[in-house]
């Protein structure tokens, strides 16, 4: 667990947007940058944190529209563009010069796809793990291609995450979403994390800003999914990737993550089993796999778990 004593608060500004920033660990340790996904905050890496602590510099931070950070109120604030700018902003101000793991789950993989297929991704990126957060672009990219070669093969990756994306089609809806969000899922969001996750529903603890969370996190979709999945326009990074699969995940189904290799250089995969909630329900899982990735590109040996598709 995260203790508050341990950790120290700091604010870092980009343009208009402050951003809050949490540090712990090991402050004479490589810097690793955890990046939170959607409805959550920083917090979500609770049950990460004390596995990396020892060995590493943890650094945190809410996303725009999230937590103790600015939530900006037009929905053309959260294109991919904005996020990955706070990204490269958090990891600017906490590592300036030398640059950082990264671990993100959710839209916070989503946001750095976009930071590390920048041209100077490399410079503020050495190893990026990523699970349940998809590269949009190439996810359109992918789509795409199946339905121009319809077989029935071909059809069924697309059809499958078309179904298990049935949320993202409703959150475009105007004040709807916002309203059954913040009434009725925020008040029962353990109860729903078990069901949807099959976890215990005790492991889940919302922040207190949960249901504005919910709501400004709308936002997200709005601005960025039907422009990336009708418009792809995918982009080659060259930091090293690690996309964990988890088998279980009702939101990102994995076989969406079959192009990936045609746009990352150095690219590794790893299923686990587990849910959409990974970080929650399978913590030691997923630092057992980012530490082992930042390993494996330090020179040692490649686990059998670990699959290297790219290189």
């Amino acid at each position: 667990m995260i203790s508050a004593v341990d950790v120290q608060r700091r604010t870092v500004t980009n343009g208009d947007v402050s951003l809050a920033v949490f540090e712990t660990g090991n402050l004479a340790g490589e810097t690793i940058v955890l990046v939170h996904g959607w409805p959550d905050t920083h917090d979500l890496w609770r049950y990460v944190v004390p596995g990396l602590a020892d060995r590493f510099r943890v650094v945190m931070y809410d996303t725009r529209g999230a937590g103790e950070s600015s939530a900006p109120t037009s929905a053309s604030e959260y294109e991919l563009a904005k996020l990955a700018s706070d990204f490269n902003a958090v990891v600017d101000a906490v590592s300036p010069g030398r640059p950082v793991h990264v671990l993100a789950h959710d839209w916070g993989g989503v946001e750095v796809w976009e930071a590390i297929c920048h041209p100077e991704g490399a410079e503020r990126v050495s190893s990026f793990t990523v699970t349940s957060g998809p590269n949009l672009d190439i996810l359109g990219y992918w789509v795409r291609d199946r339905i121009k070669r319809p077989t029935i093969r071909n059809l069924a990756g697309p059809l499958e995450q078309g179904l298990a994306s049935y949320y993202t089609y409703l959150f475009h809806l105007p004040l709807l979403p916002e309203a059954f969000l913040r009434t009725v899922m925020a008040r029962n969001w353990p109860r729903f994390l078990g069901l949807f996750d099959g976890m215990d529903p005790a492991r889940v603890v919302p922040a207190a800003t949960l249901a504005t969370d919910m709501a400004n996190g709308v936002k997200r979709y709005r601005a960025n999914i039907t422009s990336r999945l009708v418009r792809p326009a995918p982009r080659p990074t060259n930091v090293p990737v690690q996309v964990i699969v988890n088998e279980r995940d009702r939101a990102v189904r994995p076989a969406g993550y079959d192009d990936y290799g045609k746009f990352a250089s150095a690219l590794w995969r790893r299923t686990i089993d587990a849910g959409h909630w990974s970080p929650i329900s399978s913590p030691d899982e997923l630092v057992e796999a980012t530490i082992t990735f930042i390993d494996v590109l330090g020179g040692a040996e490649c686990p059998d778990v670990l699959e290297r598709v790219q290189d």
